[in-house]
């Protein structure tokens, strides 16, 4: 073999090298967050935007609620800091302005890694739907992802931060939304991510008896009515919630690994460090990825490929 061409096997191998051990099994984290007025202003200090980049760094793709960012600089100056932070890259789709007065108006955003999510489709649910008119503070911007390393490929995720008065009813108007999507994509695999308020007065035992959120048998709620999403010792509720559409997204979820992520305690840092970003805690949930022989299946063949023009282009 010519010594010029040592360099382009070399090359080759690598690169089936990468392509075999790209294929481990890891973990797919879909996160949501609160984080409470986000705009520029809040990451003129180095300390937020690096405390924030750390936090949102464990998740493949976070739902951001509470954005005020309508020229996106904050989510820009974001985007920079994870881009170069963990080694993926990362980017984001965000909705309009949403609320009923212009001080009230929110964004809803979709944080995502570039190397793990793709965006299939995204739909901005109407503000005067028929037979629901205004049923939301903030209608639902909803994205459907495609993660083909996870056992279920494609999802919807449909976002809500609830008018803390309207909790029920807004909470309740989501089945709507679920009927909807199902029809819409002609796909089951949906989760319901967001600030509900679903706890501590707004949202009890008692009064969601006929709620159809809580009530269908569809329907599968993750994080338990005893955790505790907000960041001071005055209050203990689970507000911040996931619920499931079917059995297949279930059983695609990593068994108890839905739980709040209390960066506090991971960190080391006090609580007012906490509050400078939000007063709620980030929730996150892992989805079962694709066994390594199941990968390797997929990649065999593009390493068979590169073994015959190895040969071909460099014989014996």
């Amino acid at each position: 073999m010519g010594k010029s061409r040592r360099p382009l096997l070399v090359l080759f191998l690598v690169w089936a090298l990468f392509l075999s051990k790209s294929s481990g099994a890891k973990t797919y984290k879909i996160c949501s967050y609160n984080v409470q007025n986000f705009n520029v202003s809040k990451l003129d200090g180095l300390r937020i935007l690096h405390l924030l980049t750390k936090v949102l760094s464990i998740c493949d793709v976070c739902l951001l609620q509470e954005v005020r960012d309508l020229d996106g600089e904050a989510m820009k100056k974001l985007v920079s800091s994870l881009n170069g932070y963990n080694g993926f890259n990362y980017d984001y789709v965000a909705s309009g302005g949403l609320g009923r007065g212009e001080e009230d108006k929110e964004q809803y955003v979709f944080l995502y890694r570039k190397q793990t999510t793709t965006i299939v489709d995204q739909y901005q649910y109407p503000d005067e739907k028929k037979g629901s008119e205004d049923a939301f503070s903030r209608e639902p911007f909803i994205v459907y992802f495609n993660a083909s390393q996870t056992v279920i490929g494609e999802f919807v995720l449909i976002p809500l931060r609830v008018e803390p008065e309207k909790a029920l009813e807004e909470i309740d108007a989501l089945y709507d939304v679920v009927t909807e999507i199902k029809k819409k994509w002609q796909v089951e695999n949906i989760m319901l991510l967001g600030d509900f308020q679903a706890d501590c007065g707004y949202v009890t035992k008692t009064n969601r008896r006929d709620n159809r959120l809580f009530g269908s048998l569809d329907l599968f709620w993750l994080i338990k009515d005893d955790a505790d999403t907000t960041v001071t010792d005055m209050t203990d509720c689970a507000y911040d919630r996931f619920v499931v559409h079917g059995q297949t997204f279930l059983r695609g979820i990593v068994p108890l690994s839905a739980k709040v992520f209390n960066f506090k305690k991971v960190f080391k840092i006090s609580m007012n460090e906490v509050l400078e970003i939000s007063d709620h805690y980030p929730i996150h949930v892992d989805l079962k990825v694709k066994s390594s022989g199941q990968q390797q299946a997929l990649l065999q063949p593009c390493i068979v490929l590169l073994t015959l023009i190895t040969i071909v282009l460099f014989p014996a």
